[in-house]
């Protein structure tokens, strides 16, 4: 790959519809610098077709984008434009099957197991977070840029007030769960680990093949036990009717794709008892499983003889039990519909920015119950909650920040489990040993419990924690490791990170350790002094934090600069964490507006030019990096981010007007004469034409649209849609 290449990632959704708008004009200011941009498809389409092309016809095959994308991760020279992707979920994934079969892919169903191992191996490495594990090869670095802070300071979004008699509240497990029941051991050498069921009728079962282990990798185990599990549930259902609130369940069940799917489906069975003791052995012959949420099972009751009966049993118990969240009162999705409608990074945050508030089915604001049963980060949302019930909320005129240095290089952690979890078929002792045959772990379980294993890598540690000491250097600004000397991983890396610290200079340095409850409310007691702490937490808390701050801070995570600087010495630049906004693409479908803001994927390139001047000693990568960087902030100042009301600017004006700044800027720098130049005429044009191009893109607002497919989209059809301007795509090929 040549050093003055961008490779920009084709991905799904709202962010996919929005490149179709936002790569031409990269494109074509890129090459006035003599860089290439290159894309790669990491779509979920995208994956799909790659895990399957020996079974296509060579037409319809496709490259392996992400492997291909795996292998430049390890390249000094890697520049990768990452943006947000579809962690997918067994629904979204079946969904994604079903168009690429109408469109002519030979695909083969989401198989049941056993029916085709194969493929059935062959999707599920395609569902969750099968993206991320592979591109971060680095450790993350996560703030909001000055400019976008400065802009909601003084543009401040609205936070709802909170009452002191607020009666919303997290509930989690206190025993039986992952946190409490975890293990956690450092590996003194190079090995194997095996990992098998010992079950109780004297038969073994091998959970998954021997895993490969470093010398000084971190490894846990840890159990959450279902039926404590399902006393815990049913408690707090009867604790939301009695409180008289909404009850809702926050999960990760794209990330945690094994895990939190199964125990969605426990929140489903307990919220309905009565229907699944008498109906679920019905529902287990018609293959409908409470892990794939109401939606699916309604869909299923639907084709039976017994539907209204059913149905009818359902309706008794939620008119018995209490009220539930909604993801749509209109139309009638609850919180237990589909298990990756409310996911819990983007919807804490949110519930936390109303008020303490979802919805519930009358379309009204209510306190809600939010009910996350693992405890292990469970904490930090309740200590926020208390601090608006005492204080109030935020002010985004006057709040600090609280940017973040996340452990996640080489799947550490939480996020790495995937392969490593399991439903447990049947009552034994799970039994982890190293290939010396020395027992690791062994642990009682039954029937149903979900096992879950880790590893952490002892060079990302060193890693993270050098990067947590330049971003205090460089800022001045107290860090703050989140680890919990009474969790049994975190006392391994505290550790680590206490020995990795004494390589490095920190005299002058505030850096501590603290517990996550108590390092959050410290981070904000100094965010309502207007004061900045820089967070240093473990993947699964990088993950929540980058939304839970931003959305406060500045009404949402997308607007985050997102750097990883990969461990091998590229980097990965990814577009904020706003995920892939699917109702985004429901109201373009519609009305033909898209509002996704591309304000992430713009500081994204910013610093991606930026690495790119160093790494190929190539000054006008520079210029394009500081002149992105001012027009950046003029479309902050100017308010030309996207509107969410039809008739104002949406994604497409927003492009247009970054084009704009970024070429009156590039024409009026004086460091590059030749480059000044060749913008001139385009700033010219652009300037002329702005009311024609604003009232062509304006003009097509309103109508139904048609991308040619959801998933996998129709090139022609949706850069037609996301290019309506002549006037405007003329000018850019001009260049």
């Amino acid at each position: 790959m040549p050093e003055s290449t961008i490779i920009y990632t084709h991905t799904d959704e709202a962010p996919l519809l929005a490149t179709y708008s936002l790569l031409p004009i990269v494109t074509a200011y890129a090459a006035q610098a003599g860089i290439t941009i290159e894309t790669r498809d990491i779509s979920l389409v995208g994956r799909i077709l790659a895990s399957f092309a020996d079974r296509l016809d060579p037409s319809q095959r496709v490259v392996d984008a992400l492997a291909e994308l795996g292998t430049e991760v390890t390249r000094p020279e890697a520049n990768i434009i990452k943006l947000p992707n579809i962690s997918a979920s067994l629904p979204q994934l079946k969904a994604a099957i079903a168009e690429l079969q109408a469109k002519g892919f030979a695909l083969p169903d989401y198989p049941e197991v056993g029916d085709d191992p194969d493929a059935l191996a062959r999707y599920n490495k395609v569902l969750g977070s099968a993206v991320n594990p592979v591109l971060r090869q680095g450790n993350s670095d996560r703030r909001a840029p000055a400019s976008v802070k400065r802009y909601a300071r003084s543009h401040p979004h609205r936070m709802g007030p909170w009452s002191a008699t607020s009666k919303t509240n997290v509930a989690h497990m206190i025993d039986d769960d992952f946190c409490s029941t975890e293990e956690s051991v450092v590996i003194p050498q190079d090995t194997r680990l095996s990992v098998e069921l010992l079950c109780a009728d004297g038969s073994s079962v091998e959970l998954r093949s021997p895993l490969s282990v470093l010398a000084e990798e971190v490894v846990d185990a840890a159990l959450m036990r279902v039926r404590p599990l399902d006393a815990f549930l049913a408690t707090q259902i009867e604790r939301a009717k009695a409180d008289d609130v909404l009850f809702s369940v926050h999960l990760k069940a794209t990330m945690m794709k094994v895990s939190d799917p199964i125990i969605f489906g426990h929140v489903v069975r307990s919220f309905f008892p009565r229907t699944f003791a008498t109906y679920g052995g019905l529902f287990d012959d018609a293959g409908l499983d409470a892990n794939n949420g109401l939606g699916a099972i309604f869909t299923g009751i639907a084709l039976l003889d017994e539907a209204d009966e059913i149905m009818a049993s359902f309706e008794a118990e939620l008119a018995d039990g209490p009220a539930l969240a909604m993801v749509d009162s209109d139309r009638g999705i609850t919180n237990l519909h589909v298990p990756s409608d409310v996911i819990v990074d983007a919807s804490m945050p949110a519930m936390i920015r109303s008020s303490g508030h979802m919805w519930g089915s009358d379309g009204a604001e209510a306190d809600t119950l939010a009910v996350i049963p693992d405890s292990s980060y469970a904490g930090i949302y309740q200590v926020v909650i208390d601090d608006c019930r005492a204080n109030g909320a935020y002010d985004p005129a006057t709040m600090g920040s609280v940017p973040n240095v996340g452990l996640m290089a080489q799947a550490a952690e939480e996020y790495g489990s995937h392969d490593k979890t399991f439903e447990i078929p049947a009552d034994g002792v799970v039994r982890v040993s190293d290939d010396a045959g020395a027992v690791v772990f062994s642990i009682s379980v039954e029937k149903g419990d979900i096992f879950r294993m880790c590893q952490t890598k002892d060079i990302p540690v060193r890693d993270w924690v050098k990067l947590a000491v330049s971003r205090a250097r460089s800022t001045g600004d107290p860090a703050i490791f989140w680890l919990d000397e009474g969790r049994a991983h975190d006392r391994q890396l505290i550790a680590k990170v206490t020995e990795a610290l004494k390589d490095h200079d920190t005299v002058d340095l505030d850096i501590e350790i603290m517990a996550p409850v108590d390092a959050i409310a410290l981070s904000l007691e100094r965010i309502r002094r207007g004061e900045n702490t820089i967070s240093v937490t473990g993947n699964v808390l990088r993950d929540y934090l980058t939304d839970l701050f931003p959305i406060m801070e500045l009404g949402t995570s997308a607007k985050m600069l997102s750097i990883v600087p990969l461990i091998a010495g590229g980097g990965l630049f990814e577009t904020g964490a706003g995920g892939s906004a699917p109702k985004h693409v429901a109201q373009l479908l519609a009305e033909n507006y898209l509002r996704w803001d591309s304000l992430g994927e713009f500081l994204a390139l910013a610093v991606s030019f930026e690495q790119l001047a160093t790494r190929s000693d190539n000054p006008a990568a520079q210029i394009l990096a500081d002149t992105l960087d001012r027009a950046t902030g003029t479309l902050l100042d100017e308010n030309r981010s996207p509107s969410r009301k039809l008739g104002g600017l949406d994604n497409r004006g927003s492009h247009f007007y970054l084009a704009l700044y970024w070429a009156q800027e590039l024409a009026s720098q004086v460091d590059d004469p030749a480059l000044a130049e060749r913008f001139a005429s385009l700033s010219e044009q652009l300037a002329t034409h702005e009311d024609q191009i604003v009232a062509e893109l304006i003009g097509v607002q309103g109508q139904a649209t048609d991308i040619g497919g959801y998933y996998f989209m129709d090139d022609e059809l949706a850069s037609a849609v996301m290019r309506p301007s002549a006037t405007f795509n003329e000018a850019i090929a001009s260049l």
